[in-house]
């Protein structure tokens, strides 16, 4: 490994763009090529890096430079540079420049440097799509007699006509002059034609393209050609919408070929012209001329292409509303006959699920009846079921036929139950399918778990008060039973039939860790019942820490804390990470806390006498009310101090502190709620609170303390409402779950407020509207617990506002609120463990002064340029975003430091705050903006950038950065000075202090 290679891959992060550039630089300047090479291609990864415009527009002229002088192995990487790095194109800040330099190669006369230039400006005609020096550079070179520089000019040519119009459109007949030519050899027309399907731009020369090209098939039947032929009309009927009838009908014709791969060709045409863009445009009897044409298809492979079309038909409303009424018989017959092939399972799950597709349409518009369909969904899934489970080679099949199974739960519970049944049998039984399928079986069982919770609590209220003010509440209306909870025994042995197994593959234990997942969401507000207890105590003696962290993980996301605290307080000892053991050590805390607030009883007794009797219920708390509240704040505070000491500037853990600290203050909101119940008794009202209501005319003062603690205590909650809603607003890369959870958080502080504004004001505000009820497990039990509030404020005395009284029934329904807020278990948002995606911005503001404890100087009389250049960095770890950056917005604020003169104030009074606003949209993952700040004469000012995101559907996101900087003004000599404002410390009248 050469010096260069080592310096450069030791880069640990600390030196600057500058550095790393000279260091390119040096390898560039070496007198041997291979280091010459090994310099070039590190640029792309300095570009991913210092994605400055500055310095890619510098490094691409070096690599100008060296695609002139060098040879053509250094033309080749400078090419590859070009094709790795087109989200930087844009960067380049002097194109022509860039351009001219490189384009000196076009006067070479080796035609091997010729073709490198051809295909390097391909690969830039983003930014010079209408250079006419380059198109007429393609022009000539696609007449050269060398094969190499004629390949690489069919390639820029196919480059530049996605790119410009008139170059499409100049090219159009010389294209097709050349494909018509008898001197062209066969391989170059092939060539040629898929340059035809950029040829767009125009409905005239679009109508052209497709006359040349149906033109050409009867003059070369030949399958390669007629292949290419095919592609690019169904390429560029889908980009003009308007050929899509014409090309229907073409297909449909070649359906009738005897060449398999030319109707595998046609099949899959038919397929991209099913998508979402054009399958508008199909007339009605193309889809049944298409059906007509099943039996055409003699293999495996076209019969699952062919299903793949009717699978994206009933996608579209349109189209699968036609299916159902007018091609429902024959779809019933093709897809039965597609499933009756047991040798094929890949063509009966895409059979299955073309009908899964039909039924879930079906029932969830209620508009065609679907009973038919359906009973061949139920007569054919578990066959088709047990047989994809077995085989180790149909897993994809497998999770085909269980993805479409749940999508007919969504809208057919009945179905669903069924089904839940189903599968858990096959999981059940003692068959020793492969790791992988086993897997894909309990997660499709977590993912059917999903749409039955089981809405049962765990405890009652109405035997914590008096008999003469007991209450009850209802249950929630939409009450579901689980039919998960009666395949528990079921799911408890495959559990322990893993735990037992001495050897613990990988597969085996992320199946045990999908298993407990599935056991915690099925028990979800439920007292876990001894034998599940017993089931995750084996498991937690066989698996290793990281598994067992998984598990708890998934215990505090469902609510079992005690479940998750005794593994946390295991695992946090035998982890050699300081913050890691921190980390645990909070989350062990927290566990604890709910433990006491759930069950009103402290970790180590449940640990030591952890007992249920035969119907699982609960036992009676020990602790009071208030106790637990202070226990439970105590523990959050010290899982607070230990999530700060976890914290580092790599992983500032900022979403949990945050959320910590609103979860602390609530229960100490909930606290002092449960203190103005006791101080009712204790603080009766003064002798004259008569008197003082009044004259102040508010009638409930006449209550004396408990109406102005009450009124405290709305003040604490809508506190607590704000800060959910401000880390709601700076949690843009959370995901849909912690999201709706903070949602509800904040619903259920405005409704405690709302319910306690009712009693302590005369006339309160209007309720809060609640925006969701939960589209997941945790959200919609969190979500009943608000609805069971809701039903609860009907039991306090329905009074006319002028004869309101704060009685002992209105305390008790708080008391009674607070039990509700408190015994629901509370489900820990995913965001509090896990990152899914990462958008961080990197700005670069100008000026900056020369040292960070120095202002940036200004002359007296002129303004302020800042420019302010930025860097999205987006990190996801799955397939699709949750929201994406649309654009950000820039405010900068400046603000006065040092007092102003007497005489400025008494001419005119200056408001010495500005605040300017600039929204900017980033081309490529960069942006960029610039401010003019006024700033009068005199004085030091605090200069500051926040930025805010703007995501796709306008909703604004406050994640920074922030960044500030010092301007001092410098006075204008030729202006006398004068005294200035004393500070607002110092009192008028009184001596000065030296």
């Amino acid at each position: 490994m050469s010096h260069f290679n080592e310096s450069f891959l030791n880069d640990n992060g600390t030196h600057d763009s500058n550095a790393v550039l000279m260091e390119l630089d040096k390898g560039l300047r070496s007198a041997k090529q291979g280091i010459q090479c090994e310099a070039i291609v590190r640029f792309p990864r300095l570009f991913e890096k210092y994605p400055f415009p500055i310095l890619i527009n510098s490094s691409f002229i070096k690599l100008a430079e060296f695609f002139v002088s060098g040879s053509n192995l250094l033309r080749f990487w400078v090419l590859r540079v070009c094709q790795q790095s087109e989200n930087h194109l844009d960067k380049i800040l002097n194109i022509d420049n860039f351009v001219r330099r490189i384009f000196m190669v076009m006067h070479s006369n080796d035609p091997v440097a010729r073709a490198l230039l051809l295909r390097t400006l391909g690969a830039v005609s983003r930014v010079i799509p209408e250079k006419p020096q380059v198109h007429h550079a393609i022009r000539r070179a696609l007449d050269s007699h060398d094969t190499v520089e004629v390949e690489a000019a069919i390639y820029a040519s196919s480059c530049f006509a996605a790119q410009s119009s008139s170059f499409a459109i100049s090219m159009c007949a010389k294209i097709s002059d050349m494909i018509e030519s008898l001197q062209v050899p066969v391989p170059m027309k092939l060539l040629l034609i898929p340059v035809l399907r950029h040829m767009h731009h125009d409905a005239n020369t679009a109508a052209m393209v497709s006359k040349l090209c149906l033109d050409l098939l009867p003059k070369y039947p030949a399958q390669s050609f007629v292949v290419a032929i095919i592609n690019t009309l169904t390429q560029l009927s889908s980009r003009t919408l308007v050929g899509v009838p014409g090309q229907l009908n073409v297909l449909i014709d070649f359906m009738q070929d005897l060449r398999t791969p030319v109707r595998i060709q046609v099949l899959r045409s038919f397929n991209e012209l099913a998508g979402k863009e054009s399958v508008n445009a199909w007339p009605k009897p193309a889809i049944g001329s298409l059906i007509d044409k099943f039996n055409l298809c003699t293999t495996g492979a076209e019969q699952f292409l062919f299903l793949s079309i009717l699978l994206k038909l009933s996608d579209c409303p349109l189209t699968c509303q036609e299916l159902l009424r007018e091609h429902r018989d024959a779809i019933l017959s093709l897809c039965n006959e597609c499933i009756s092939k047991l040798d094929d399972y890949t063509t009966a799950t895409q059979a299955m699920a073309v009908l899964s597709a039909l039924v879930a349409f079906g029932l969830k518009n209620q508009t065609t009846q679907v009973d038919d369909i359906l009973i061949m969904v139920n007569l054919h899934m578990e066959g088709l079921l047990l047989c994809t489970a077995r085989r180790a080679e149909c897993t994809r099949d497998l999770r085909r036929v269980l993805a479409f199974g749940i999508r007919i739960t969504q809208s057919d519970a009945s179905f669903g139950a069924g089904f839940i049944e189903m599968v858990t049998n096959t999981l059940g039984d003692d068959v020793d399918y492969p790791a992988a399928n086993s897997q894909l079986i309990c997660e499709a069982l977590v993912g059917l778990c999903e749409h039955f919770q089981l809405r049962k609590y765990a405890f009652t209220l109405s035997e914590d008060l008096e008999d003469d003010t007991a209450m009850e509440i209802d249950e929630p209306i939409t009450q579901k039973v689980n039919p998960m909870m009666a395949r528990l025994p079921i799911i408890l042995h495959k559990l322990n039939k893993l735990a037992d197994n001495d050897e613990q593959p990988e597969q085996h234990l992320r199946t045990m860790e999908i298993l407990s997942a599935l056991v915690c969401q099925t028990t979800m507000g439920c007292y876990l019942p001894q034998l599940v207890v017993q089931c995750f105590e084996k498991c937690i003696e066989r698996v290793n820490c990281w598994t067992l962290y998984r598990i708890a993980r998934t215990a505090s996301r469902y609510g079992h804390h005690y479940v998750a605290a005794d593994i946390y307080t295991k695992i946090a000892q035998v982890v050699i990470s300081d913050h890691m053991h921190y980390f645990l050590v909070a989350l062990s805390q927290i566990s604890q806390a709910e433990c006491i607030l759930n069950y009103g009883l402290e970790y180590t007794y449940m640990r030591e006498n952890y007992a249920v009797n035969a119907d699982n219920v609960a036992p009676q708390p020990l602790l009071p009310l208030m106790r637990r509240l202070e226990m439970a704040s105590n523990l959050y505070q010290q899982a607070l101090a230990s999530m700060r000491a976890c914290s580092s500037p790599q992983h500032p853990c900022s979403f949990q502190l945050d959320y910590l600290k609103i979860r602390g203050q609530f229960l100490q909101t909930l606290h002092l709620a449960v203190t103005v119940k006791n101080a009712q008794v204790i603080v009766p009202p003064p002798a004259i609170a008569g008197s003082l209501a009044q004259n102040s005319r508010d009638y409930l003062q006449k209550f004396g303390h408990v109406t102005n603690q009450l009124r405290k205590l709305v003040k604490a909650l809508k506190i607590c409402e704000e800060t959910y809603a401000r880390l709601y607003k700076s949690s843009f890369d959370a995901d849909h779950v912690t999201l709706e959870f903070l949602e509800v958080a904040e619903f259920q502080c405005a409704l405690f407020s709302h319910i306690i504004e009712s009693i302590c004001y005369a006339t309160p505000p209007e309720p809060p509207v609640f925006l969701t009820t939960g589209n997941h497990p945790e959200t919609r039990f969190f979500a009943a617990s608000c609805q069971r509030m809701e039903q609860m404020q009907r039991n306090l005395p329905d009074e006319p506002p002028n004869a309101k009284s704060i009685s002992n029934r209105h305390l008790d329904v708080i008391i009674a609120l607070i039990e509700i807020m408190t015994m629901t278990p509370l489900c820990l948002p995913r965001h509090f463990f896990q990152i899914l995606q990462s958008t961080q911005i990197k700005l670069s503001v100008s000026p900056q002064p020369r040292s960070a404890t120095e202002p940036v100087i200004v002359q007296s009389g002129s303004n302020l340029v800042i420019k302010v250049e930025g860097v999205l960095q987006h990190i996801s770890k799955q397939q699709k975003h949750f929201r994406r950056v649309d654009s950000v917005q820039l405010s900068l604020t400046s603000q006065l430091m040092t007092p102003r003169p007497i005489n400025e104030l008494i001419k005119s009074p200056i408001n010495d705050t500005v605040t300017l606003n600039q929204i900017v949209k980033p081309q490529r993952d960069f942006l960029s903006g610039s401010f003019l700040l006024p700033i009068s004469s005199g004085g030091q000012f605090q200069v500051t950038l926040e930025t805010f995101v703007i995501d796709e559907r306008g909703i604004t996101w406050c994640t920074g950065p922030k960044s500030s900087m010092v301007v001092r003004v410098l006075d204008d000599p030729s202006k006398p000075t004068a005294p200035v404002v004393p500070s607002t410390s110092q009192a008028v009248g009184q001596p000065r202090r030296f």
